[in-house]
């Protein structure tokens, strides 16, 4: 079952390192040692990370049936990190690109690239947090405070076997810290440039017989003023003789954000309430990839969860339940400028505006049971429901849809709210059930197999089932062998399926999931006790990917894409007080229907970091990430998106008794000219958007102070 890349297709270093990874396991004793000569092993070796992730129950990382990673809190202190976004893009395979409107991020695996970026599932403490209406995480996102991470779990690779919908190119997990890891009170501030102004308490106390954990952060930014010097009406100019663009620009990343979270602890059973607000949120290079300086988004996020835990029914049985509410709405007070004054020869002299408005009520609950009695074996049966439901939707505009159904928007006399039945989409309710069954079968003391399958059946498209395999063997001591197969899927999202009125792209009602086939080969070195390698090769392959095409664009299962690559990750303490991480990813993605690359996603991704343990409790770490061969999709002509390589410098300060700890963090450092790519739609009017690709914050210093009380 091992992975087969194309000689022409990965460059000779990479296959020189799999033969040194490989030659390595089979210089040393590959005979099983005693559980307990492991156990003082893996801890000589510091190899007391853990994940739940890969299978729902905790095992150490080295021996976990996944191509995953943890990044703990410490870790993300020691980084300077102030967003999801600087954690996630330090992980080998995973890189953190934007989308024009408002800027929200996009979590590209392994070359898995798509406008909004639906195919990688976010989960916070194992809930999913995936807008209906688009299948990500949502246009207006914000940011992801980290104040309150205990740790990030990160599978690369299918999940849905486990996880179901969405966990197709990869799965991350964010988990909010608990009672046992906060004591009394943390409070915090962080200031810095763009105006960008930071603070927050977390506050850990005994209530009754429960244990309480409390966070509030308040934030605020003007975001970084990047220039777009020609944009979507910038091209509709040079077709119409018109000179209405605001370009020459800049973008608009502003935002105002409050988050707030509790959780209580009995023993096994864990209720969490969070709430996150973003408003004031700007449209980043506009909703309709033109400059639009007067759009304002706001959402809010309610989470309740309730998690009960080692319920022992008998000896053999346990079992655990699972009930979750996720409330997500997405309004614009401030309507987006979708096109400037001027647009389609002074048509729109106030410019073309639009507020897509969307209400969701998602309540999922599943029950798992764990039987240990069949010796070797741990056998997971899960059962579960979710009712995810759009119950509102509500759009104005000062434009209505042509007679023919395309070309130009007509304008109105005014802004009006427009009857449902002619809006951007109605209400829709999906209701999904679902059954997996997971057996993780030790066949010899270095032998286990992990074997699941999971059934799930949609109330709008139909089931989809969905299997996995995953052999671990631990060929020695210090080496680790891991053989992976696993198929996934990404449901369409209520967008794709019923959008309507929409003068550029309509949704199909006929459209059935997205489906990836991966196969994967891992290779884990425990060279010495201070240094550890990693070999991942994986090789996929996508079908009925949903596209579009037209004009008005409609969306079809048209597409297939194949990719194939490797991440090589290295960990070396260089001295007592200096450690390095480090990895590089090579991928290859091709479109099957043009034969050539699927694009935009970076083809070599080169990441390291130095962390220096000073004297008197001082830490300084200095990371480096090089970005480079992103070509373009088939039809897009313009030059490949210009590599980059980012510095970035922190200083931490020892923590303080009296006057807490502080900590400097520099952001490209050497203000690198940084861009992530504009999307390329060829079933449009103008089918490239923004010419120059959406230019990134330069330089950014910031200062963090926090004390614990």
């Amino acid at each position: 079952m091992s992975v087969k890349l194309a000689r022409s297709s990965v460059p000779r270093a990479a296959l020189r390192a799999a033969r040194a990874v490989v030659c390595a396991s089979c210089m040393v004793n590959a005979q099983a040692a005693p559980a307990s000569d492991a156990e003082d092993l893996a801890m000589a070796f510091g190899d007391q990370a853990s994940i739940s992730l890969a299978t729902g129950s905790s095992l150490p990382l080295r021996r976990a049936p996944a191509v995953a990673s943890v990044i703990t809190a410490e870790q993300i202190a020691a980084m300077g990190a102030r967003d999801l976004d600087d954690v996630l893009e330090a992980v080998p395979g995973l890189h953190v690109s934007r989308v024009a409107q408002g800027y929200s991020p996009q979590y590209v695996v392994r070359g898995i690239y798509s406008e909004f970026n639906p195919q990688t599932l976010v989960l916070q403490n194992g809930v999913p947090i995936t807008m209906l209406y688009v299948g990500n995480r949502g246009n207006v996102w914000g940011g992801f405070p980290l104040e309150n991470v205990s740790r990030i779990e990160i599978i690369r690779g299918p999940g849905s076997a486990l996880y179901g919908a969405d966990a197709y190119a990869g799965v991350i997990n964010i988990i909010t810290k608990g009672p046992d890891e906060v004591s009394g009170t943390t409070v915090g501030a962080r200031v810095g440039s763009f105006n960008t102004t930071d603070a927050w308490l977390l506050h850990g106390a005994t209530l009754g017989a429960f244990d309480v954990v409390t966070h509030l952060r308040w934030g605020a930014s003007d975001g970084h003023d990047g220039t777009i010097t020609s944009d979507a009406q910038t091209a509709l100019d040079q077709l119409q003789g018109t000179s209405a663009s605001l370009a020459p620009g800049s973008v608009n990343t502003g935002y105002q954000a409050l988050d707030a979270s509790v959780e209580a602890r009995l023993d096994d059973l864990r209720m969490s309430l969070s709430y996150r607000l973003r408003d004031k949120l700007q449209s980043g290079a506009g909703a309709a990839s033109a400059i639009d300086p007067l759009g304002r988004g706001r959402t809010e996020r309610w989470l309740a969860d309730l998690n009960w835990r080692r319920i022992t029914l008998s000896p053999d049985w346990q079992a655990a339940v699972n009930l979750s509410w996720f409330s997500y709405t997405t309004t614009y007070p401030q309507l987006l400028q979708l096109l400037p004054p001027g647009a389609f020869n002074g048509a729109f002299p106030a410019g073309m505006l639009g507020s897509p408005n969307t209400w969701e009520r998602q309540i999922r609950g599943s029950v798992v049971f764990t039987y240990s009695g069949w010796a070797g074996h741990q056998i997971r049966l899960g059962l579960g429901h979710d009712d995810l439901d759009m119950y509102r939707t509500q759009e104005f505009k000062n434009f209505t849809q042509a007679p023919n159904g395309a070309g130009v928007p007509l304008p109105g006399a005014q802004v009006v709210e427009v009857p449902v039945a002619d809006s951007f989409v109605a209400p829709q309710r999906r209701r999904v059930s679902y059954v997996y069954v997971q057996d993780e079968w030790s066949i010899a003391p270095d032998w286990q197999l992990t074997a699941g399958l999971r059934h799930d059946q949609y109330s709008d498209f139909g089931g989809t089932t969905n299997p996995r395999l995953a052999l671990v063997w631990d060929t020695s001591l210090d080496f680790t062998t891991k053989f992976l197969f696993g198929r996934a899927f990404r449901a369409p999202s209520f967008s794709e399926l019923y959008s309507v009125n929409n003068p550029v792209l309509r949704g199909n009602p006929d459209l059935k999931p997205e489906v990836i086939t991966t196969f994967e080969t891992v290779f884990t070195w425990q060279a010495r006790a201070d240094t550890q390698w990693q070999l991942s090769l994986f090789k996929y392959d996508m079908k009925d990917i949903i596209r579009s095409t037209g004009l008005p664009a409609i969306r079809a299962n048209s597409g297939r894409q194949s990719g194939e690559g490797f991440e090589l990750e290295a960990q070396h303490r260089l001295a007592p007080d200096w450690q390095f991480t480090g990895h590089y990813a090579f991928q290859r993605t091709i479109d099957r229907s043009t034969g050539q690359s699927a694009g935009y996603a970076p083809r070599h991704h080169l990441y390291g970091r130095v962390d220096w343990l000073a004297d008197h409790g001082w830490a300084v770490g200095l990371q480096a990430n090089r970005v480079a061969g992103r070509e373009r999709a088939a039809g897009d002509a313009r030059a490949p998106v210009p590599d980059y390589t980012t510095v970035d410098l922190s200083l931490r300060s020892p923590a303080n008794t009296r006057s807490g700890q502080w900590t400097l963090t520099v952001h490209n450092l050497f203000d690198a000219d940084v861009r992530e790519p504009s999307w390329y739609s060829p079933s449009s009017l103008v089918p490239v958007l923004i010419a120059d690709d959406l230019p990134m914050a330069g330089r950014s210093i910031m200062l963090q102070w926090q004390y614990a009380l």
